[in-house]
C-alpha cells in the first residue's frame, strides 16, 4: 500500500508544480489554491507512504519520479520540450539521489 501512496503523492506534487506556472506569481487565486491543495495532498500521501517505507527511500523515489513527471506534464500542458542532454542530466540526478539513499552507509 505504501507504493500506492507514494505514487499518489508524486502525482499530486507534479500537478501542483505544473499549476504553479498558471498562478502568475500567485496573483491568480484559483490556480494558487490548486497549488496549495496539491502540496498538502502530496504531503499527506507521502506521510502515509512513510508508514511502510524508510524516509530516505520515499524521498529519493518521490524526487526522482517527480522530476520526470513534472517534465512530461510541462511538455503536455505548456509545450515545453527538453533536448536529450537535459533528459540525460535529469536521469543522472534521479539515479544519484536514489543511489545515495539506497547505499549501505545511509541510515533511515
Amino acid at each position: 500500500m505504501s507504493w500506492i501512496f507514494l505514487l499518489l503523492g508524486v502525482v499530486a506534487e507534479a500537478l501542483s508544480h505544473v499549476a504553479l506556472k498558471a498562478t502568475d506569481g500567485f496573483s491568480k487565486p484559483l490556480p494558487a489554491a490548486f497549488v496549495l491543495l496539491g502540496h498538502l495532498t502530496a504531503f499527506i500521501f507521502l506521510g502515509q507512504a512513510m508508514k511502510g517505507m524508510p524516509v530516505g527511500v520515499v524521498h529519493a523515489l518521490w524526487a526522482g519520479l517527480a522530476i520526470v513527471t513534472v517534465t512530461l506534464l510541462s511538455a503536455l500542458f505548456y509545450r515545453q520540450h527538453l533536448d536529450m542532454t537535459a533528459w540525460v542530466g535529469m536521469a543522472l540526478v534521479a539515479v544519484g539521489v536514489m543511489m545515495i539513499n539506497f547505499s549501505q552507509g545511509h541510515t533511515h
